[in-house]
């Protein structure tokens, strides 16, 4: 068996990595694509290696022939490699093929050693590797029969998104006995390429293969979870470093400061950020998938009608409240008001103290292994620190910890009659078991002048992707402020059309945060179960646990993500003791395979302490 590697493309998309360089030169984590894929292809005792080459290709070859390479090189060259595409490289290679069995390879590919094992060890003669099709992934996608017979091919320009829980893309990795490359490939290549040109790619060969009564060519479905990605672009770059850094420690840090989007990564599942798994329902979503085109082409309202939107659904006064980009943007709008000494509790969310003053910040840290506090603890510690604001998250985060809402309102009593601002963060008090627990209450606004009540929608809802928040105060003065310290287009049509119909879903917001609660406690009673870590019962939607034996800690997370693909939150950092970590809250059917993985990691630590 032989490799064939197509390197003749000039890698456009990568701008200024390829002005001087071929795009297999391109380094991820120190190692060219090409250097690994060589030494990947040289593990499969293949008899030579034919590199097509193009632009920069005596720079290439000149590379490659410094490199330790023990298998037989050649090269084909591709002169007008700016004038073609694959299907003309792939076809200048063609005698090649009519030689020897056949591994061909796009050079842009980076892989796991497993996925290139498993294809040649498939009895299988002619296999084109799958996967499973992903939103970040371009290029052809195939529609494949129980058999793995492909029923399609389908271009990228064809794609139907309605129907992409059907599709497979190739990854560009094939195999290829040398009688299908001369009975079938080779007579179809240059009958294709003579009809169409030589600006087109060599899948429509195959497409037109897999046409036959026949079938010829099989898929190969990557079925172990191993890991690949084709990097076109800098972020695809960026990406497959986060995925193929071998050191595993730098893996974790690496992926935890990516603070989301890990919907780029497959099979990756996110218990590091926050969600509402039961919300919103496929009815909304269809809803606002009705109306794409037209939040997508027009502008949406501004700050003021927004805050009408906002104002309706809460049951509070336009001249009370105020909609963001994300709590966020309005965190860092009212605290750019606030003047003096500020209250916070440790640990909490980073976003309030990383926009105050830390010599004005005054800090609180229960004296408890639960980090939890009541109202009574928080009087007493800051009643002679002369505080000018407080800043209290509740539920707390991480700690989860919940002060009831009798509670709250005693305290914010307290802050009133010390003349203290008072910034409630109730992101999260909807999951609490309380009923109505909210404090956006137009009475309670209008008694206590002091406190404003901050509200992610993004995470009560399940929405992040729409980046929503509110900030709520009878401080009219103060919201007019902040009012004007934002964009008057500071939220998007999406953002704004959820907060218009949202209202009509509010039974199904019910049944979503009763659902919720009850797979909190069956979360919670389970992770109870697992000998080696400590919960601290939460009120939101996350929980925090504690390893018992605090040294596992960093090694659990390293298998967490390594092994199972799974991201939890590290709480080194905010707690300042090793061993606790925060887990968010999905659906049953996620948490579930989180408690097999921690309990599996857990006991293999334990067992090998």
């Amino acid at each position: 068996m032989q490799a064939i590697i197509l390197a003749a493309g000039m890698g456009r998309r990568l701008k200024g990595l390829t002005a001087h360089n071929t795009k297999c030169m391109i380094k991820v984590n120190g190692v060219t694509l090409i250097e690994r894929m060589l030494g990947q292809i040289e593990k499969q005792n293949v008899s030579r290696i034919v590199v097509v080459v193009g632009y920069k290709g005596e720079k290439l070859k000149n590379f490659i022939g410094s490199l330790n390479v023990n298998v037989p090189i050649e090269y084909v060259e591709n002169p007008v490699y700016d004038k073609t595409n694959n299907i003309y490289s792939l076809f200048l290679a063609r005698d090649k093929m009519k030689q020897d069995d056949t591994l061909l390879f796009e050079s842009d590919i980076i892989f796991e050693d497993e996925i290139l094992e498993d294809l040649v060890n498939d009895r299988r003669e002619n296999l084109a590797l799958v996967d499973k099709y992903e939103s970040w992934m371009d290029g052809t996608c195939l529609k494949l029969s129980p058999d793995d017979s492909i029923a399609d091919f389908v271009p990228g320009k064809r794609l139907d998104f309605k129907d992409i829980k059907n599709y497979y893309k190739t990854i560009n990795i094939y195999k290829f006995s040398k009688e299908f490359a001369t009975n079938y490939y080779i007579p179809f290549l240059e009958a294709y390429q003579s009809a169409l040109g030589q600006n087109e790619y060599y899948e429509q060969v195959l497409r037109v293969i897999t046409m036959l009564d026949k079938p010829v060519i099989r898929a190969k479905r990557i079925s172990r979870g191993q890991r690949w990605y084709e990097i076109d672009d800098i972020q695809d770059l960026d990406i497959a470093e986060s995925i193929f850094i071998p050191n595993e420690n730098k893996k974790v840090l690496l992926m935890q400061g990516r603070y989301g989007g890990y919907w780029r990564y497959p099979r990756l599942l996110d218990f590091s950020y926050l969600v509402n798994p039961y919300f919103p329902p496929d009815r909304l979503k269809d809803e606002m998938k009705a109306n794409f085109d037209k939040l997508l082409t027009q502008y949406p309202s501004g700050l003021r009608v927004n805050s009408l939107l906002a104002a309706k659904n809460f049951g509070v006064s336009i001249d009370d409240i105020v909609v963001g980009n994300g709590a966020s943007e309005l965190i860092k709008a009212l605290l750019e008001e606030f003047a003096g000494k500020t209250g916070f509790v440790i640990p909490t969310f980073d976003e309030y103290r990383n926009r105050y003053s830390k010599e004005l910040s005054v800090e609180y840290t229960p004296d408890n292994p639960d980090y939890s506090y009541t109202v009574d603890d928080l009087i007493s510690f800051f009643d002679d620190k002369e505080i000018k604001n407080m800043i209290l998250i509740n539920p707390d985060n991480p700690s989860g910890n919940y002060i009831p809402k009798k509670e709250m309102l005693r305290f914010v009593e307290w802050t009133e009659s010390k003349g203290i601002r008072l910034v409630v963060d109730e992101s999260f008090v909807d999951f609490a078991d309380e009923p109505n627990s909210t404090l956006i209450d137009q009475r309670i606004l209008n008694k206590y002048g002091n406190l404003f009540v901050m509200k992610s929608i993004s995470k009560s809802y399940g929405v992040p992707g729409l980046r929503l928040g509110v900030l709520a105060s009878g401080d009219k003065e103060a919201i007019s402020k902040v009012k004007s310290a934002v964009a008057i287009w500071n939220i998007n049509s999406f953002a704004e059309f959820f907060m218009q119909i949202e209202e009509k879903y509010q039974a199904d917001y019910r049944k979503a945060l009763v659902r919720f609660r009850e797979e909190r406690k069956r979360f919670e009673d389970e992770l109870d179960k697992i000998e080696g870590i400590r919960i601290i019962p939460s009120q939101a939607n996350y929980v925090m646990i504690k390893v018992k034996n605090g040294k596992f800690a960093g090694d659990l997370l390293k298998r967490l993500l390594i092994k199972h693909d799974m991201l939890i939150k590290d709480l080194t950092l905010k707690t300042k003791s090793s061993g606790y970590m925060r887990i968010a809250i999905r659906d049953t059917h996620d948490n579930d395979a989180l408690l097999k993985a921690l309990e599996e990691e857990v006991s293999y630590m334990n067992n090998n302490a």
